[in-house]
């Protein structure tokens, strides 16, 4: 879709590496008609916009008061269906939590009036927290998994849209008839992407096996098959629950581990996300990292559904890919922002334990939530970033300022205060432990305005 030369000009920040964050107080960033990154000036003080080429009418974008534009979030591991039960656990476990709550509620998913409404629901509600790209979960249905392939389109939503495969381990009303049913429906889903978005410019399939549970043997390698032939991404659980992983070991006697399952099945690649990982083996992590599988670490769902808390720090020092995910509604939140937050929080629980190495950093979990989500989803050479070539992905924060006689409440504002001697490392971390998406104003991908506050103007 062409749009209009834009050069979006304020303060940017972006993560420069796992450690580091790379803060630019006045930059100048020039998006070209296709939604990519042109240029890139990092002090627009004095500066001029580039001649020629059109750039002397480009639309301009600056940042309003205090705020910066950020790289939208990329969430990892989320469940669109689940997402009316966001919040909703009660005391359950995994595979109590599944049953009471999970399956009833997908399996309305047949009506494409319910998934409709949920749908885009979902999708919105992401956007209006700058996730720009979401791997989704979505049911058995054909239908309703092709509906949200089209309303992601739709809204602008970078999106892999996976329809969930599952006939084991799951009441009979919700389930696939056979293996084969899977593999055609499945089929069904990624033809429909194909013929929405040829080229996968903004929605694509992702060949999705529920987990080792909901599958066998022989459903396993069939999908194992699929996904090496197409060259297509993959998902799906691991080691999340201690009570899983026994009933794994228990139907799955011929494997050597959780993860051998999927290697055996040729589902262990570097195109495989796994989300959870929390009880994973030092031999399964070698596994991992030798297969250059990806890690979805999902800190709110693990907490809620007291899953366990996963040692990130060592699957980083083992060279494991991870980025964030919000699991809703095993999580609370379709935040990534919040999940950040909460990482940091599990990271410092894990670290009452294991020492203060556990611990992550506020520039840790942010990578985690852009740069490392991208590698996990394939797309760092596209997103994650504000290089030269990459998608316009981004996000614009706004904070608000508390003037010297303000003594009252603005209650239209925003939670993030700003009083006026904090440094830029003071007001990142004043985002990451107190914003939510009243702090995001405006967010684009690939370059399209696709959500704004109300009053936001360009």
């Amino acid at each position: 879709m062409s749009q209009k030369k834009t050069v979006y000009i304020g303060p940017f920040i972006q993560c420069k590496t796992l450690t580091d964050l790379d803060i630019c107080p006045n930059g100048m960033i020039g998006v070209d008609e296709g939604g990519r990154i042109a240029f890139v000036l990092r002090d627009e003080r004095g500066r001029k916009i580039p001649e020629g080429d059109g750039w002397e009418d480009a639309k301009i974008v600056r940042i309003q008061d205090h705020g910066f534009f950020f790289p939208g979030f990329i969430d990892t591991h989320i469940h669109a269906p689940q997402y009316p039960n966001a919040g909703i656990f009660g005391k359950s476990t995994l595979l109590d939590w599944l049953n009471t709550y999970t399956f009833p509620l997908e399996s309305s998913f047949a009506d494409l009036a319910t998934a409709s409404r949920i749908y885009n629901r979902v999708v919105a509600r992401t956007l209006s927290h700058g996730t720009t790209t979401a791997c989704y979960y979505a049911t058995v249905h054909v239908p309703a998994t092709n509906l949200l392939a089209d309303i992601c389109q739709t809204r602008g939503q970078r999106a892999f849209v996976g329809r969930v495969c599952m006939h084991e381990m799951s009441p009979e009303y919700y389930r696939d008839e056979s293996v084969e049913t899977a593999l055609r429906d499945s089929k069904a889903c990624i033809e429909h992407v194909r013929k929405i978005d040829p080229e996968f410019d903004l929605v694509t399939p992702i060949i999705t096996p529920r987990f080792a549970l909901s599958c066998n043997t022989e459903s396993l390698a069939a999908l194992g098959k699929l996904h090496r032939e197409l060259d297509l991404p993959a998902q799906t659980h691991i080691s999340e629950n201690p009570r899983e992983c026994d009933l794994v070991r228990d139907l799955f006697p011929e494997s050597k581990s959780y993860a051998d399952v999927y290697e055996s099945a040729g589902l262990l690649t570097p195109k495989m996300i796994l989300a959870h990982a929390i009880h994973l083996t030092e031999e399964e992590t070698a596994l991992i990292r030798a297969r250059d599988a990806k890690i979805s670490h999902c800190p709110a769902s693990n907490t809620a559904l007291t899953s366990g808390r996963a040692k990130v720090r060592k699957m980083l020092n083992a060279g494991l890919n991870l980025g964030l995910g919000t699991d809703v509604s095993g999580g609370y939140t379709s935040s990534i922002l919040a999940e950040a937050r909460e990482a940091v929080f599990v990271s410092r629980h894990v670290a009452m334990d294991e020492g203060d190495e556990a611990k992550l950093s506020v520039e840790e979990a942010l990578y985690l939530a852009t740069r490392g989500g991208a590698k996990v989803v394939g797309l760092e050479d596209r997103i994650g970033g504000f290089e030269v070539g990459k998608m316009w992905d981004a996000q614009m924060i706004g904070l608000e300022a508390v003037g010297p006689e303000t003594t009252e409440l603005d209650q239209s504002a925003g939670p993030v205060e700003v009083f006026g001697k904090e440094t830029w490392d003071d007001l990142v971390a004043k985002w990451v432990y107190t914003g939510d998406d009243r702090s995001t104003t405006a967010v684009w991908v690939g370059g399209r305005l696709v959500h704004a506050k109300e009053g936001f103007r360009l």
